[in-house]
């Protein structure tokens, strides 16, 4: 294998990275924290199912790894020759949309002779604060920081001591907050993805005329399969006693719910933060484009003397960036995996 750089850890480092594991196709071509390029192929057939179809995912990337990859090389300005290494997301994900991503990374790794980097989908959320201009302040957390990750299959807080050693302090027992979002949106009857849509009617209701339960588990862990259970139950019961009650109210009912989702996880994070005296705080994923998360955030870091870092909004959902970052730390520490590599649907963190 092509290890030149190896023993050379001062020269530049540039890293070809895929991301597959769910309904976006990315690649990405960075040079050490520098983001070159950063394509996304977002599959909109998925809209008509009202979610994502594990078979039509995978087909799509088939369809579209290979002009993703070619069009991020030439707007990178690179060959495939200046390549030291190829990083992909080996899960967690669809299992299907992840052979696509790892069978590729592996045939490129094989015909360059260059190292293959499998990367952990959910690290990979976390390290994009480590991208060069990751955020409007072009800043970035100091070690020992602390992150929720939010997503629609993963909601955590995690202590990051290192950039390859992390520790998961807490996670949802059940359901993700980006999962509470979607399942809220159907049952409001708006299309997929519902989240975003329940943030956008958000801005213009009150989110305290509705009271929804907020859950209540040990420690520094979630649970939202309640919440969606109460809303749902909600919803019906209005329904009977005004059949408009949704279009008459459809403004201040995701206020409402959207506020005790991010309640939910901003009181869990203060508790993290009081509890492992970190000051330093970061949120990563989907999710964390949500408006009224950012804006809570960013009062409640004011409130207690944290320092916030919020990715761009292009860094909060799925893209071959934040793999190729933790491919770079990776290619410096010789974390290399065989061909024989395969992707995990369940990978633990």
């Amino acid at each position: 294998m092509k290890l030149s750089n190896l023993e050379q850890l001062a020269e530049p480092i540039t890293i070809l990275a895929i991301e597959s594991s769910c309904d976006d196709t990315s690649a990405a071509v960075l040079k050490n924290h520098k983001v070159l390029s950063n394509v996304v192929a977002t599959q909109k057939i998925h809209k008509e199912f009202g979610g994502v179809v594990p078979e039509l995912a995978s087909r799509a990337h088939q369809q579209n790894i290979i002009p993703v990859v070619d069009f991020a090389i030439n707007e990178a300005g690179v060959s495939k020759k200046d390549f030291d290494a190829i990083a992909y997301t080996k899960g967690p994900g669809l299992l299907g949309s992840l052979l696509v991503g790892g069978s590729f990374a592996k045939g490129f790794s094989a015909g360059l002779e260059i190292p293959l980097i499998e990367v952990s989908h959910m690290q990979a959320h976390i390290l994009v604060h480590q991208i060069d201009g990751n955020n409007a302040e072009n800043s970035k957390p100091k070690f020992p920081f602390l992150c929720l990750t939010v997503s629609g299959g993963h909601t955590q807080i995690v202590r990051i001591d290192s950039p390859l050693k992390m520790e998961v302090i807490g996670t949802t027992l059940d359901d993700a907050a980006g999962e509470a979002f979607d399942k809220v949106a159907k049952i409001l009857g708006l299309p997929y993805p519902g989240g975003p849509l329940v943030d956008k009617y958000a801005s213009k209701g009150n989110k305290l005329k509705y009271l929804f339960p907020k859950s209540r588990v040990d420690k520094l862990n979630f649970s939202f399969s309640g919440l969606k259970t109460a809303f749902l139950y909600f919803i019906r019961q209005e329904i009977k006693e005004n059949i408009n009650f949704i279009d008459e109210n459809l403004y201040d009912i995701c206020a409402s719910i959207q506020h005790t989702i991010v309640s939910t996880l901003l009181d869990k994070l203060q508790k993290a933060a009081f509890e492992t005296g970190i000051s330093e705080i970061a949120i990563a994923g989907g999710v964390s484009a949500n408006s009224s998360l950012r804006a809570a955030l960013q009062k409640l870091g004011t409130e207690n003397n944290w320092t916030i870092f919020i990715p761009k909004f292009e860094y909060c959902t799925d893209n071959a960036a934040m793999i190729g970052i933790v491919g770079m730390y990776k290619y410096k520490e010789k974390k290399f995996a065989p061909l024989t590599s395969k992707p995990e649907a369940r990978l633990s963190f």
